[in-house]
């Protein structure tokens, strides 16, 4: 399906771009927007393969059912929305906290501007390295393999609109429930207090439920807090995955080595780089000069 998809995502990104040069809005610029299309057009070409696996795997622990859930019920189609929803929600948060998924996912926030480009900014490595893992449950409650990645493909076409700066905000009922130009807005930013912020996919509230919800309030400054500086796909894809991998070999001791693999984004053993976290008690306290996180030290969105 997304496939199917692609036309119209290249025909509604050509229109904003054409709306921001009739309005000198700069929301495009061209080394970016052939960046994000090259990471496109990998991601479509690795997931053709990776994907055929992932499906597989899914039929394997879909012999291993629970319950036998038919597409025939209406009520099969609304337990499979919200099931992959809250999947996509533990994988996007966990993403943003755990090293080893953070160094896939970073390819996504890599853009300095925030378009319907930045949108197709995805993953060459994500499946290859257990983003599956999360959906892995929903074969064995007895969702159907081609569901499950059905439904996958919906929830991201849904999150492709709303990588637009062009739409402010939806009427407030909307707002509250669904996931949002201005609420994604808030997940791109990299300023302090909205980092870790907004993870849903289609709907908001899981992020209202579980305390990540941060509103849009001043435009935020999107990119990583310290930018990967190159418009090369190649670049973009692995570089975090080479500077982990490095910071692995070269750390002394198994604690240390486990602790960059899966602590979050920027911890280090002796508190040389900081976690979003250990930057919030800081500004908690007055410490306003607390030294941030760079490329070296695993970026951050």
């Amino acid at each position: 399906m997304l496939y199917y998809a692609i036309p119209f995502f290249v025909l509604l990104l050509a229109i904003e771009a054409w709306i921001s040069a009739r309005e000198h809005r700069d929301l495009y610029e061209k080394r970016d927007t052939w960046g994000s299309l090259g990471l496109g057009v990998g991601n479509v070409i690795t997931g053709f393969f990776t994907k055929a696996i992932i499906y597989g795997l899914f039929l394997f622990l879909y012999q291993f059912r629970l319950f036998e859930l038919t597409p025939t019920a209406w009520w099969f189609w609304v337990l499979l929305f919200f099931a992959d929803d809250l999947s996509y929600y533990w994988f996007h948060r966990t993403a943003h906290n755990v090293n080893w998924f953070w160094a896939s996912h970073v390819v996504h926030h890599s853009s300095q501007r925030y378009n319907l480009a930045a949108a197709l900014r995805q993953t060459w490595t994500g499946n290859a390295t257990g983003t599956f893992l999360f959906w892995a449950w929903m074969p064995l409650a007895g969702f159907h393999p081609v569901w499950i990645l059905f439904m996958q493909q919906i929830s991201l076409i849904y999150q492709f609109w709303i990588h637009t700066e062009l739409v402010r905000r939806l009427p407030r009922p909307l707002e509250w429930v669904l996931n949002t130009p201005s609420h994604h807005r808030v997940h791109h930013g990299s300023d302090l207090k909205y980092l870790d912020k907004n993870h849903g996919g289609i709907l908001i509230i899981w992020d209202r439920l579980f305390g990540t919800f941060q509103p849009e309030e001043e435009r935020p400054t999107y990119g990583l807090t310290r930018n990967i500086e190159s418009f090369n796909p190649v670049v973009l894809a692995l570089r975090t995955w080479g500077e982990l991998i490095g910071k692995v070999r070269r750390a002394p001791g198994f604690r240390n080595k486990i602790g960059y693999l899966f602590g979050p984004p920027g911890w280090s053993p002796d508190g040389n780089t900081l976690t979003v976290s250990e930057l919030r008690r800081r500004a908690a306290i007055g410490r306003e000069n607390a030294p941030c996180r760079s490329p070296a030290n695993v970026n951050f969105p």
